[in-house]
């Protein structure tokens, strides 16, 4: 687990699936049925030909940073912890995640770096991904 501050996400219809299987330890994203694109964020259309044929498929959580950006100074409930990086992974299936990167130095950090996707627990029956080093 890392340092930094978590909460139970806020669940809805769409995004229920995701959040489920998050909570399992496991990293899922739908797929349009008709054209293939995994989508990002959890929805139940296909913001690339607009079919609302989606299925549930569980992805690798392997991907590298696509950007990145160091906070060293954070607000809120990130106050007290930072420095910290925010980053986009880009998955091995595709798409971009904004997400936080974990378990190493901020300084260790680089575009292009290899990534796989970890859970944080959220209360007593959820979990946040983040990424740490492959």
């Amino acid at each position: 687990m890392s340092a930094l501050p978590v909460r139970a996400p806020h669940r809805t219809t769409e995004t229920e699936p995701f959040w489920a299987a998050c909570a399992e330890g496991r990293l899922v994203l739908p797929r349009c049925d008709r054209c293939a694109n995994y989508i990002w964020y959890p929805r139940l259309y296909c913001p690339s030909c607009a079919a609302t044929d989606v299925s549930w498929h569980e992805v690798s959580g392997e991907g590298t940073i696509y950007s990145f950006t160091v906070i060293r100074k954070g607000a809120g409930p990130f106050a007290p912890v930072g420095p910290y990086v925010l980053a986009y992974v880009e998955l091995a299936e595709g798409p971009r995640l904004l997400t936080n990167i974990v378990d190493c130095e901020v300084d260790a950090v680089t575009v292009a770096m290899a990534v796989r996707v970890v859970f944080d627990p959220a209360g007593d029956s959820d979990a946040l991904f983040r990424f740490a080093p492959a």
